[in-house]
């Protein structure tokens, strides 16, 4: 029997005996698909969670199949970068006080640290609520103004209150900002200097159940190691229930739900809760080496610009649930991005006639935790970011029947949307706007890395569009499986729609712009771009 690369590599030397054209069209290749899904989504690949087992068997599979398609290694005479990282998993036994209430870990709260110690306590900390945790100077908001939260327990509301008053002159009404993701909030809390965070779940502005959360939260975690103490790192990343944070009010003599409409309000105050908050969070750390994949195409004419094409490789692995190990297979988020990858490569490579631009086909480990291996790859490139024309980025595809659009992830964010706009008319197809945009996906995902350096993007990701089941039962749980009666309609269409942008992209001249007044625009224009 065929192994699923040499299978791979017959199907590349037998469209390389095809007849001499410039550009085939894009053929998809539906046996080969599915296999790299199903293995890549199977419980010996253990989730794929980073620094595991599941890590090496997957790095392995990538670095053989780009191989067998014969692309060049993507990092000088690699197909591997090496990302440094910690695997921090935390003792589920933790409780948290304040004043004289306990709760309990997965229940009613959640935390962890990207401090690389053996141990980060919270002991009698005051505790604050700070509204929505941020400090936006252009949209004149500071949560954290005339009051001093070092060293103090800051609880805040997700999202931010555009989505909570709906107003678009306020940030940008029901979009979500970056100042809504928990990432930023985490980010900015440290800059302030304290010492814990805690973000009330609700599930619309969340736009994910407190069953993703715990799941996300409560088993092993990774961060990257530079200093190997990150102390630049918020102490606690917390999480606590709805309905958690009702009691933590009331024993402060304050209705929550009364308090939050305040703090949607222009001028809103933080409040000192006058509680003390206590937390230990005990760590097993382990220092090691993760690993982002590449395999390269090298340009003719033009093979110092580079476009790259990406899907992250990793899930999250294991978890343990009522008892049971369950495997969280990531089979939609993101096997089958990482196989759309593969497809994509497959194609280019087997061209009579190479790109004049470079193209790099990536998968980058730890982007469930953070964008870890995305974050590092932008700050570690292979070539100056300024020579990166763009990064597209497939999150999570349509493995159903195909659909008559595309759904684009911003509005008039850079010129890329008007390569999308050709591309899906070309296919008879309309270009939808995100039907969530309060869920912030522009800044979950890999691109958004990449964004920060300037880098210009397109995120391609159906998650729960087509299957509203997918969010509430399938999305980070155990049940996002590979399933053999999936249609792949969709795959295939949005796998020739991808082909026709980097075909494009690869053979001219151009430099798509940011659109968007934003720091993404200053840093590319700081580049000469």
């Amino acid at each position: 029997m065929l192994s699923v690369n040499t299978f791979r590599l017959l199907a590349v030397f037998g469209v390389l005996l095809l007849p001499s054209v410039n550009a085939t069209p894009f053929q998809f290749d539906q046996k080969t698909y599915r296999q790299d899904v199903q293995t890549l989504a199977s419980d010996e690949f253990e989730g794929r969670g980073p620094l595991s087992h599941g890590e090496k068997l997957t790095v392995e599979y990538l670095e053989n199949a780009y191989k067998a398609m014969g692309l060049a290694p993507g990092f000088g005479d690699s197909y591997r970068q090496a990302v440094p990282m910690a695997k921090i998993t935390a003792d589920q036994t933790m409780q948290l006080s304040m004043g004289d209430l306990v709760f309990n870990n997965g229940t009613d709260f959640t935390a962890r640290t990207e401090q690389v110690q053996p141990q980060v306590s919270v002991d009698n900390s005051d505790v604050v609520f700070v509204g929505y945790g941020i400090n936006a100077p252009e949209y004149q908001w500071n949560d954290y103004a005339n009051i001093d939260v070092k060293g103090k327990t800051v609880i805040m509301l997700v999202n931010d209150p555009g989505f909570a008053t709906q107003d678009p002159a306020i940030f940008k009404g029901n979009a979500m900002t970056y100042y809504g993701r928990w990432t930023y909030k985490y980010e900015e809390a440290a800059r302030q200097g304290a010492k814990a965070v805690f973000i009330v779940h609700e599930t619309a502005p969340a736009a994910y159940g407190w069953n993703v959360v715990e799941n996300s939260n409560t088993n092993t975690k990774y961060t990257l190691v530079d200093d190997h103490k990150n102390q630049s790192h918020i102490g606690v990343m917390g999480w606590i229930q709805h309905q958690t944070a009702q009691k933590v009010f009331q024993a402060a003599g304050l209705d929550f739900d009364k308090v939050k409409l305040t703090a949607a309000k222009a001028g809103f105050k933080s409040i000192a809760l006058k509680l003390k908050a206590n937390l230990a969070v005990k760590n097993t750390i382990e220092l090691a080496t993760s690993y982002n994949v590449a395999g390269l195409i090298p340009g003719t004419s033009q093979a110092d610009e580079w476009l790259v094409m990406h899907a992250h490789w990793d899930h999250l692995g294991k978890t343990v649930q009522d008892g049971k190990t369950v495997i969280l297979n990531g089979a939609v988020d993101n096997a089958s991005g990482v196989a759309g990858v593969l497809q994509l490569a497959s194609h280019f490579k087997a061209q009579n006639k190479a790109p004049k631009r470079s193209i790099l086909f990536t998968a980058f480990t730890a982007e469930e935790t953070g964008l870890i291996g995305a974050q590092y790859f932008a700050a570690n490139p292979p070539v100056p970011t300024k020579q990166l024309v763009s990064f597209l980025n497939i999150d999570g595809m349509n493995v159903g029947k195909g659909v008559n659009y595309i759904l684009r992830y911003g509005q008039g964010v850079s010129e890329l949307e008007t390569y999308l706009d050709d591309a899906a008319k070309a296919q008879g197809r309309t270009v939808k706007a995100d039907p969530r945009p309060q869920n912030g996906l522009m800044f979950r995902s890999d691109h958004f890395a990449l964004a920060q350096q300037g880098v210009p993007g397109l995120m391609f990701m159906s998650l729960g569009d087509t299957d509203p089941d997918y969010i509430a039962h399938k999305y980070h749980q155990g049940a996002d499986d590979y399933d053999a009666s999936w249609n792949l309609g969709g795959v295939e269409q949005d796998l020739a729609l991808i082909s026709d942008i980097i075909e494009k992209l690869a053979n001219n001249n151009d430099w798509p712009k940011w659109i968007e007044d934003s720091d993404f625009k200053k840093r590319r224009a700081t580049d000469g771009k």
